[in-house]
């Protein structure tokens, strides 16, 4: 004989414990049903292939009483600069206190590689303390890159007769310290490190004879003002931010240089499922700057259709505007269109140095607010497939 325990007015667990001290004479709160034995053999076994339908299935649906929410995922994707690859990730979502006033935190692993010969692994997230004083803010990464190099500057990213191939071996961290200050304002500092090496070039040349193996360390100061219901996909709200970096010679730089990076991005509902989303964004470097630390059109993945790091200069501008739509259950769609160019000098910018950016994207929800994208984007005589987790911006 088997005795199944269910539970009617209180929990599953209470009634289990109550079950010891009289519960069975508790009859307005535990039930007790006495079935004759069911064969093992009659409950159907899952496949491996039900069970992952099962666990994608059930990834958005939220889970207030976990204290750290983790989902994986993986499987083969594209694009133009690693073809096809294999990747997977390990997301996870939690609050370090459970009220109105702090918003969740969030840590991604990664890893992927592809038929090129790149692999890349990782981690990034944001760690927000309770009552959001403080955010931690921090992406570290490996990778092995066989990447293709136009030179440059416009001119040179332009002209695709300078096409030539290379591998970047780079290993990259940055960490931000903000602390909350009134109406939303956000202060503190950054340090950054980066490692990059430049083999097997096919036309060295390109390069201008500049270090082909770098070692960079900056400190720097971030600002900014941050109203967004959620920064990986705000649906209301707007960021207004300024990070300034330093590359003195005293930290062991053989380059010496710094970074102005500012960004202005503004959500807003425009119907009860559509997303208006705007971004305005630039980058300045001053001084010795190394290649690889040079701005570039695409950074941050928001400028879709061009090849990785094609255009490069030692100033980059941008403004984009994106609209998101939900269309059925976990499905959406967005559409986009923008312009970016990079430059040496101001007097340099005109209607031909103009990079348009323009495509459509699907959107899945993998966990509750946390998006797969998959982007077509079109650029000036360029297109792009990408894939990636979360919103571009």
């Amino acid at each position: 004989m088997r005795i199944f325990v269910t539970a009617a007015t209180i929990g599953v667990s209470a009634c289990v414990a109550s079950a010891g001290n009289g519960c069975a004479n508790q009859t307005d709160s535990c039930n007790i049903v006495i079935q004759d034995s069911i064969p093992a053999e009659t409950k159907p076994r899952r496949n491996i292939i039900q069970k992952v339908i099962d666990y994608f299935g059930q990834t958005n649906a939220e889970k207030p009483e976990k204290k750290f929410d983790i989902s994986v995922i993986g499987g083969p994707s594209y694009s133009a600069s690693t073809s096809f690859e294999i990747a997977g990730l390990v997301s996870g979502l939690y609050k370090t206190r459970r009220d109105s006033l702090t918003p969740r935190s969030d840590i991604s692993i990664y890893a992927e590689g592809s038929v090129t010969g790149f692999y890349n692994f990782g981690i990034r997230g944001n760690h927000i303390f309770p009552a959001d004083r403080m955010r931690i803010v921090y992406d570290a990464n490996f990778c092995h890159f066989p990447l293709k190099f136009w030179g440059i500057g416009y001119e040179n990213g332009f002209n695709k007769e300078n096409e030539s191939k290379y591998t970047l071996l780079e290993s990259a961290m940055t960490m931000q310290f903000l602390w909350k200050l009134p109406h939303s304002i956000f202060l503190g500092p950054s340090a950054n490190f980066n490692y990059q090496k430049a083999t097997k070039m096919e036309r060295p040349e390109l390069w201008n004879g500049e270090d082909t193996k770098v070692f960079c360390y900056g400190l720097g100061i971030v600002f900014s003002i941050d109203t967004r219901d959620l920064a990986s996909n705000a649906s209301k709200g707007y960021y207004i931010g300024l990070h300034q970096q330093f590359f003195p010679r005293f930290m062991g730089n053989r380059h010496a240089f710094s970074m102005t990076e500012v960004s202005a991005m503004y959500y807003r509902q425009v119907w009860s499922s559509g997303v208006l989303a705007c971004r305005l964004h630039g980058a300045a470097s001053y001084g010795d700057v190394p290649w690889g630390m040079l701005p570039t059109l695409d950074k941050g993945n928001a400028i879709r259709g061009y090849y990785e790091g094609r255009y490069r200069d030692k100033n980059e501008a941008d403004i984009l505007v994106e609209l998101r739509q939900h269309i059925w259950r976990r499905n959406g769609i967005v559409i986009w269109g923008g312009v970016g160019t990079v430059f040496s000098h101001l007097n340099q910018v005109g209607w031909h140095t103009l990079l348009p950016s323009y495509g459509i994207g699907y959107r899945w929800e993998f966990k509750k607010k946390v998006n797969v994208r998959v982007d077509f984007g079109i650029g000036k005589h360029s297109q792009s497939i990408n894939f990636g987790i979360n919103e571009a911006f």
